[in-house]
């Protein structure tokens, strides 16, 4: 007849919803089981601590035939209990596969309930994998190895803002189809850093540039007596040029920048990783927020360019040239057309988008240091910059061809 003892005071086996949960260790002829009971759902028990006449090699069996319910924190429990027993050289046999070489044939105690087997068998192989790396590498003779230079693949830098643009033209189609959501909130946000806080210093860079430029085409409308068209000059070149252009270049060096080092950040803190491993398109999710939102403040913050350029004129045009200011609005207002307006505010929106797309290109593309988050700001100005020259110069000449 079997002979059994155990570390607790037995009890019967109750199984079911309301059952305490219990658990206790069992000797039964040559091997030890782990008797498991009741309800484990939301309770807290005291885990009785493994026998110490457990000889090394041993196997432990689990008896889980009276259990109830499970969470979690049984599945936590069995697999400390796995691990500490393994550290002292004993099997804990969680798939009832029995007690030793001498039972062979004999079926173990009934498996565990379904499911908690595969939660335990997540970290199992893992753990087994590292075990055999860390024993392999324990046993390989110290003998030192040639250095090899692995060549890793190169991807140039055209090549990855060609691929960017890319993947921000085809988020932009899935949202205006319907296929993908551009949080509310996010652009909320980048409007109110955008918009309201950078027409202050936008509608200040513009105003003295038109004093600039009023002053400069003063000068040389003189030697031929043509100050009437001085108001020509101030109008359309704030119109056509120098408003898009400054308010592209102080968003270049306020916004620009700022995307540079939020996406950089977040690159170093692998919060873009962790939007990827849940399946969020950081396209979609960090960079179409951003390019909506400054190009929606994009008119408002060229119109108020314009405006503060040709006020700024004025006084320059009266106070050092004698040109009356009914006759100084008057001739801005002749000279401004829809043209012009048109012309201007698309270079606006070209220049701004590619100051977006510049700070979001090099954030996302950033490395993981602070040195790289510093770095990619840089790079997002100066990028952001030379493509507005760029551009500039471009549609210059292509309107200039076109005849307007």
């Amino acid at each position: 007849m079997a002979m059994s003892s155990t570390l607790t005071a037995p009890s019967p086996r109750v199984a079911g919803p309301a059952a305490a949960p219990r658990c206790d260790w069992r000797r039964e002829d040559d091997h030890w089981v782990l008797h498991l009971a009741g309800d484990w759902r939301g309770r807290e028990q005291a885990w009785p601590p493994p026998p110490a006449g457990l000889p090394r090699g041993a196997m432990v069996a689990v008896d889980a035939a009276a259990l109830g319910s499970w969470d979690i924190a049984l599945a936590a429990r069995l697999w400390d209990l796995q691990r500490e027993l393994a550290d002292r050289g004993v099997v804990l046999d969680l798939q009832g596969q029995g007690h030793g070489p001498s039972e062979a044939s004999t079926p173990g105690p009934p498996a565990l309930p379904e499911g908690l087997p595969e939660v335990l068998a997540l970290a199992s192989p893992q753990r087994a994998v590292l075990a055999e790396d860390s024993a392999a590498l324990s046993s390989a003779p110290a003998v030192p190895r040639p250095r090899r230079r692995i060549p890793l693949p190169h991807t140039s830098e055209a090549v990855i803002t060609v691929a960017f643009f890319g993947e921000v033209l085809l988020a932009g189609a899935r949202w205006l189809s319907g296929r993908a959501v551009v949080r509310g909130a996010e652009v909320l946000h980048q409007l109110d850093e955008t918009g309201p806080r950078s027409l202050p210093i936008v509608a200040l860079t513009c105003a003295l540039v038109g004093l600039m430029l009023a002053y400069m085409g003063g000068a040389q409308l003189g030697r031929i007596g043509a100050y009437n068209y001085l108001a020509d000059i101030v109008a359309i070149g704030m119109t056509r040029e120098l408003s898009g252009l400054m308010t592209g270049v102080i968003l270049a060096g306020r916004i620009g920048s700022a995307f540079a080092a939020q996406l950089a950040t977040m690159k170093a803190g692998e919060e873009i990783d962790a939007l990827r491993v849940l399946g969020v398109d950081p396209i979609g999710h960090l960079v179409l927020p951003r390019l909506l939102a400054l190009l929606a403040m994009t008119p408002a913050l060229y119109a108020c360019g314009v405006l503060a350029g040709i006020v700024a004129g004025w006084p320059a045009a009266v106070g050092s040239y004698g040109v009356t200011t009914i006759e100084y609005f008057h001739q801005c207002a002749r000279a401004i057309d829809f043209t012009h307006l048109n012309i201007g505010l698309f270079k606006a929106m070209l220049y701004v988008a590619l100051v977006a797309l510049a700070g979001c290109r090099e954030g996302l593309h950033a490395g993981r240091s602070a040195e790289a988050v510093g770095a990619a700001t840089t790079s997002a100005v100066v990028k952001g910059l030379v493509w507005m020259v760029v551009a500039a110069c471009i549609t210059t000449v292509v309107f200039s061809i076109l005849g307007y």
